[in-house]
C-alpha cells in the first residue's frame, strides 16, 4: 500500500469519527409527541449549524445523562460590570462573569506542566499584562500557582473579545489570528490547529474544559501545532471560509469549529466538537487520539494532505465565484417560496421544520409581506400560530422579556438559555409588524418587552448595546431561569403562588432537570375559570408575581455577558428601537437609539475629516470598554447600521441620519461591490485576503448583508431619486436570481427585498402646520407598509431636507394644516389634512401578477 493512499485512509477515517461525535443526525420526531414530563439536558444535546437550504440544523452529541461538571472548588471568575435593577427598583450594580462555566480538568495521564517556548519579550509583555489587570483580577483557569496566580497565561491576554480572554489561561499556547502566528507555523514546520467560537457557546465551554484545560492534550497541541483561537462574531469572514470547508469535508457544520490547516492557511481536515479522549461520550476516538494520527501523517505523509488541503481551498474559492443570472426575478419566486415555508409549517405548534425549532425572523417578515399583497388566510395564521407559541413558550423569558436562542423540542418549551442582541432586535421588529397587520394589542406589548428587557440588562454605559448573555450559570445550563413550586410559595405566598403556579404552567415534577420552565400554554379566561377568579384579578397578580420573581432571580449568580459592542447588531437594534418609539409612541425607545447610533458613529466609524482616503469615514467592527475598537467593518455593518439609520429618520425626520446613510452606503458601494457582477463581498478591496472573498447569500439567524443592501438601496432610491441605488439593487438581484430560483426558503429577507422592487412604494410626506400632526401619522402607524419611505417635517426643516429629498419640492402644509402626500413614483395623490382620506390612500394595495 503506497503511503499516500495509507493516508488518505487514516484522513477519511479521521473525517469519520469527528463526524460521528459532533455530527450525528438527529432522531426524527412523530407528528404530535406525547407531552414530555421532563426533559434531561445534562450536558446541552443541541448545537446549532448553518445550513444551505433555510431550514436551521442542529448537530446532536451522544451524552451521559450527567455531566462531569461539579463546581471547582476555587473555579476563578473574571469579572465584568453590568447595571441591572436592584429589587427596589433603583439602579444597581451587579457583577457578570466573564465566563460562568466549570473547569474541571480530565486529569488522565496529565503532566505537571504543559511546555511553553517562550521568548524573554513575549514573557516580559504577558507579566506586564496580566499585572495591569490589577489584584482584583481573576483568572478563569483551574491552573493555579501557590501564590494564587494564574499557572499559564498566553497571547490571548492581550485581545478584548471576551470569548479570546475566556481562553487566555488556558495551557494551550494560543495566538490570536495574525501573519505572525502562520509565519510560526513555517518557521516551525507544524501545522495550524485554529478553534473558532464564541462567548456565549455552550459546546464552546464544553470543548474548553474538556481538552484546552487538560495539561496532557494541551502539551500536545503545543508540540506539535501552532494553535489559534477565533472569535467568529469579531471575524465573521474568517468563520464563513472555513465553515465552508467543515460543510464540505463533514457535511455539517457548528461550534466550537475545529480546523487544521497548512502553514499556507489551507484546511486538510475539519469538525466541530471532539470529546476528549477515546470512549468519552461514546466517541470512538477523542480528540487526543485524532491529534496524534494527524500529527504524524502530517510529519510521514504529508503530500497527500497537502494535495487534499489544496483541493478543498480551489472549491472554497470556486464556491465564492458565482455569476449573475439573465435578469431579475419575478414574483413567481416569491410564490414559490411561500407555498415551500407552508409546507413546512408546523400547524400544532408553530414553527417551520422540526425540532429544534429556531425564530428565524427573516421567514416570518417575508410571510407578512406576501400576506399584504395577497391576503392569504394560510400564511397569516401560521405566522400567528408561529408567533403566538413563541411567546407562550419558555423559548420566552415569561419573567424578564427577550428570546432565548431556541428551542429544543417542537413546542417552544425548552429553550437553549443563551439569550443573543441580533435575534431580540429582530423579534421585536417582527411583532411590532404583527401588531399593524391584526391590530393584536399583545404583538405590541411582547415587543415593548423585549426593547425595555434589552435597555435595562443589554446597555452598556457608553450607549452601545452588548452581544449576547450566556445559557450557563452556576456551572449548569438554565439555572438562572427555572423554578419549583417551593420556590414560588416561599417568594409569592400560597394565594399569590397559587395563581402563578397555574399561570405558569408550574409541576411538582417540573419540565426540565426536575425544575420548572416558566409557559403560558392556558387561555386568560381557562386559568381564571379554574381558580374561580376573574381576568382582571388574574392580571393583577401575575404582574406582580412577575415583579416578584424577577427580583428573586436578580439576586441569583447570572450568567455570563458578552459586553463587546458589535457594529452589524447595534444595526439591527438600533431599528428595532427606533421603530418601536415610532410605533409605540415611546421617546425613551428613541433616546435608547439615538444614544447607541451616536456612539457607534463616534468610536466605531474612522473620521469623515481623514486625510487619508483610505480610511475616511470607515466602520470598524468591534469595541469594548477599556479597549479599542478594531477590525474593518463588514457588509452587514455597513447594511444594518445605514438600515437604523434610515429608520431613525424616520422615527425622526433629523437630517443627519438621512445624510449618515447616504454616505455609508457609499462607502460600501467604493469598498464592495462587485461592479462586474453584482452583489456586494463580505470584506472590503482592500482587506486581508482568504482563501475566497465571499458574497454572503443566506438569510440564516441574521439577514444577509447583501439582503438588507438590496432593501437599504431601494428605500435611499425613494428618498433621493438616485439611478444609481436601484441599477445596483437590480444587479444584486441578478446576482442572486439562482440562489432564488434554485432554493427561495434560503434567502427570505433577499425576496423580502425583491418584493420591494416589484411593488410600487409609496413615498409619504408628512408637512406639518400650526396644528398637530399626530393624526395623520396614527393612519400611518396603524397600516402595514413596509414599502415606504415616511418624511415628517415643518416649513421651519424643510429647506435643509428638500437638499437631500428632491420629492419634497413643491410641497408645504396647505391653509397652515397638517398636510398629507401620499407618492408613487413621483405621482402623488391629492394631499390631504383629513386621516380618514389619508388611511384610504394608504391602504390601496399594489397585488402580485397572476401567474
Amino acid at each position: 500500500m503506497s503511503n499516500g493512499y495509507r493516508y488518505s485512509l487514516i484522513f477519511i477515517s479521521l473525517l469519520a469519527v469527528g463526524q460521528t461525535a459532533a455530527c450525528q443526525p438527529e432522531t426524527p420526531a412523530p407528528k404530535q409527541p406525547p407531552p414530555p414530563t421532563s426533559y434531561n439536558l445534562k450536558p446541552r444535546t443541541m448545537m446549532e449549524s448553518p445550513i444551505t437550504d433555510g431550514q436551521p440544523g442542529t448537530l446532536e452529541i451522544n451524552t451521559p445523562a450527567e455531566s462531569n461538571s461539579t463546581r471547582h472548588a476555587n473555579e476563578p471568575e473574571q469579572m465584568i460590570s453590568a447595571k441591572n435593577h436592584a429589587t427596589d427598583g433603583t439602579a444597581s450594580d451587579q457583577r457578570h462573569t466573564l465566563v460562568r462555566d466549570t473547569l474541571s480538568p480530565w486529569t488522565q495521564g496529565t503532566p505537571a506542566r504543559p511546555t511553553i517556548p517562550r521568548s524573554s519579550d513575549i514573557a516580559s509583555r504577558l507579566s506586564d499584562a496580566l499585572a495591569a489587570l490589577g489584584k482584583t483580577y481573576q483568572p478563569r483557569t483551574h491552573h493555579h500557582l501557590p501564590n494564587g496566580e494564574p499557572t499559564y497565561t498566553n497571547r490571548l491576554i492581550f485581545e478584548n473579545s471576551p470569548y479570546l480572554l475566556q481562553h487566555a489561561h488556558n495551557p494551550v499556547d494560543w495566538h490570536p489570528w495574525s501573519d505572525d502566528a502562520f509565519e510560526l507555523a513555517k518557521r516551525l514546520d507544524r501545522p495550524v490547529l485554529m478553534s473558532v467560537g464564541y462567548a456565549t457557546c455552550h459546546w464552546c465551554h464544553v470543548m474548553e474544559r474538556e481538552s484546552f484545560e487538560d495539561a496532557e492534550i494541551a502539551d500536545f497541541m503545543n508540540q506539535n501545532f501552532v494553535c489559534i483561537k477565533v472569535d467568529r462574531e469579531e471575524r465573521p469572514d474568517v468563520d464563513s471560509v472555513y465553515m465552508d470547508a467543515v460543510h464540505m469535508m463533514v457535511g455539517r457544520g457548528g461550534w466550537p469549529m475545529t480546523i487544521i490547516m497548512t502553514p499556507d492557511r489551507e484546511p486538510f481536515f475539519a469538525g466541530t466538537y471532539f470529546p476528549p479522549r477515546d470512549g468519552v461520550r461514546g466517541a470512538r476516538r477523542g480528540f487526543l487520539s485524532i491529534l496524534r494520527e494527524l500529527s504524524n501523517s502530517y510529519r510521514t505523509g504529508r503530500d497527500s494532505l497537502i494535495q487534499r488541503a489544496a483541493s478543498v481551498s480551489r472549491r472554497i474559492a470556486a464556491q465564492a465565484q458565482s455569476r449573475p443570472g439573465a435578469g431579475v426575478p419575478d414574483a413567481s419566486s416569491i410564490r414559490a417560496t411561500a407555498e415551500r415555508f407552508l409546507q413546512m409549517h408546523d400547524p400544532t405548534w408553530g414553527g417551520f421544520g422540526r425540532r429544534p425549532k429556531f425564530p428565524r425572523p427573516v421567514t416570518l417578515d417575508f410571510l407578512l409581506r406576501f400576506y399584504r399583497r395577497t391576503s392569504d388566510a394560510r400564511i397569516l395564521n401560521a405566522v400567528t400560530k408561529t408567533l403566538n407559541r413563541m411567546a407562550d413558550g419558555g423559548v420566552y423569558d415569561q419573567l424578564g422579556g427577550g428570546f432565548h436562542r431556541y428551542s429544543v423540542d417542537e413546542r417552544w418549551l425548552v429553550p437553549h438559555f443563551e439569550k443573543m442582541l441580533y435575534d431580540n432586535a429582530q423579534l421585536a421588529a417582527t411583532y411590532l409588524d404583527a401588531w399593524q397587520v391584526t391590530s393584536d394589542t399583545r404583538y405590541a406589548s411582547v415587543a415593548a418587552d423585549i426593547l425595555e428587557y434589552v435597555s435595562r440588562e443589554m446597555v452598556d454605559g457608553s450607549g452601545a448595546f452588548w452581544s449576547a448573555t450566556d445559557a450557563d450559570s452556576e456551572g449548569e445550563e438554565g439555572t438562572f431561569f427555572i423554578w419549583t413550586i417551593k420556590e414560588l410559595h416561599s417568594i409569592l405566598g400560597p394565594d399569590q403562588a397559587r395563581i402563578a403556579i397555574a399561570w405558569w404552567g408550574v409541576t411538582p415534577s417540573g419540565n426540565f432537570e426536575h425544575k420548572n420552565i416558566l409557559h403560558t400554554w392556558k387561555s386568560k379566561t381557562a386559568v381564571a375559570k379554574s381558580l374561580g377568579i376573574d381576568i382582571p384579578t388574574l392580571e393583577r397578580s401575575i404582574e406582580s408575581s412577575r415583579r416578584q420573581l424577577y427580583a428573586h432571580r436578580l439576586k441569583r449568580e447570572p450568567p455570563l455577558t458578552d459586553d463587546k459592542v458589535l457594529t452589524a447588531w447595534n444595526g439591527l437594534m438600533i431599528s428595532a428601537f427606533a421603530r418601536g418609539a415610532l410605533l409605540l409612541r415611546r421617546p425613551a425607545f428613541l433616546q435608547t437609539a439615538v444614544d447607541a447610533a451616536e456612539h457607534i458613529l463616534t468610536v466605531l466609524r474612522t473620521p469623515l475629516q481623514s486625510d487619508d482616503p483610505s480610511s475616511k469615514g470607515r466602520l470598524l467592527r468591534t469595541w469594548r470598554t477599556g479597549g479599542q475598537a478594531k477590525y474593518r467593518g463588514y457588509l452587514e455593518d455597513y447594511a444594518f447600521l445605514v438600515q437604523g439609520m434610515l429608520d431613525l429618520f424616520e422615527a425622526t425626520s433629523e437630517s443627519r441620519w438621512l445624510r449618515t446613510a447616504i454616505e455609508l452606503t457609499d462607502t460600501q458601494i467604493a469598498w464592495y461591490a462587485d461592479e462586474n457582477h453584482g452583489g456586494f463581498y463580505r470584506t472590503a478591496r482592500d482587506a486581508e485576503q482568504l482563501l475566497a472573498r465571499q458574497k454572503p447569500n443566506y438569510d440564516g439567524a441574521e439577514p444577509s448583508g447583501n439582503s438588507i443592501a438590496a432593501r437599504n438601496l431601494l428605500r435611499l432610491y425613494e428618498y433621493t431619486g438616485t439611478p444609481q441605488y436601484r441599477r445596483l439593487a437590480e444587479q444584486t438581484f441578478r446576482w442572486a436570481s439562482q440562489r432564488i430560483e434554485r432554493g427561495g426558503t434560503a434567502v427570505p429577507a433577499m425576496l423580502g427585498a425583491l418584493d420591494m422592487l416589484l411593488d410600487k412604494p409609496r413615498q409619504i410626506f408628512i408637512i406639518r402646520g400650526s396644528d398637530s400632526d399626530d393624526d395623520l401619522l396614527d393612519q400611518v402607524i396603524k397600516t402595514y407598509l413596509p414599502n415606504k419611505a415616511l418624511v415628517r417635517t415643518d416649513l421651519a426643516t424643510l429647506p435643509a431636507l428638500r437638499a437631500l429629498i428632491p420629492s419634497l419640492v413643491g410641497k408645504t402644509a396647505r391653509n397652515d394644516k397638517s398636510t398629507a402626500y401620499v407618492c408613487e413614483g413621483g405621482i402623488c395623490q391629492k394631499p390631504t389634512s383629513d386621516p380618514k382620506v389619508l388611511v384610504k390612500q394608504l391602504k390601496a394595495i399594489q397585488p402580485y401578477p397572476k401567474p
